[in-house]
């Protein structure tokens, strides 16, 4: 097991970079979670629509939409980082995100604002056991008494399991 003094000495730092870098982030809320996302990532936030169901999918892909002549796939985050309740009301919205140059909807509870972060608000991510993925979180920061957990959205909507990225496309 791991001292304190061990954690400490390889925890990431932020050193070389200014003091005052910064970046903003679209803060959305997952049940009681909220989460932060990089607003460069983002394409246009929608509100929820039935998408078209696809045969044989994962549960957490709940079918495609056709965004202005694009087939879009859409992904419920609450299904997919098992949110234990998921729930479809007037605050459910589609974040639709470029990743890797190909357009994906993200189903979320509801969205919260952009927040302008420094990286001095931002702690690493805290190591957890395999059992738990958190390769595609960033950080966490905590804003005015809210907790709010960065992620790497490209990361996330990237990985095997999702299946929606050709990662040898990704890799030329």
């Amino acid at each position: 097991m791991m001292s304190l003094s061990t954690i400490a000495s390889v925890a990431p730092t932020y050193g070389g970079q200014s003091r005052h870098a910064s970046a903003e982030y679209l803060t959305f809320r997952l049940s009681s979670e909220e989460y932060g996302i990089d607003i460069l990532r983002v394409q246009e936030i929608r509100s929820y629509e039935e998408p078209t169901r696809i045969a044989n999918a994962p549960a957490f892909i709940k079918g495609v939409v056709n965004l202005r002549g694009v087939i879009v796939p859409v992904v419920d985050l609450r299904i997919k980082l098992g949110c234990e309740k998921v729930e479809y009301n007037g605050f459910t919205v589609v974040i639709v995100l470029n990743v890797h140059g190909r357009v994906v909807g993200a189903v979320v509870d509801s969205v919260s604002d952009v927040l302008e972060l420094s990286t001095e608000l931002i702690k690493p991510a805290p190591e957890m056991t395999l059992a738990v993925d958190t390769s595609f979180i960033t950080g966490i920061a905590s804003v005015n008494e809210r907790m709010l957990i960065l992620m790497d959205i490209e990361a996330l909507m990237s990985s095997r399991d999702m299946g929606l990225i050709d990662m040898m496309a990704v890799a030329e």
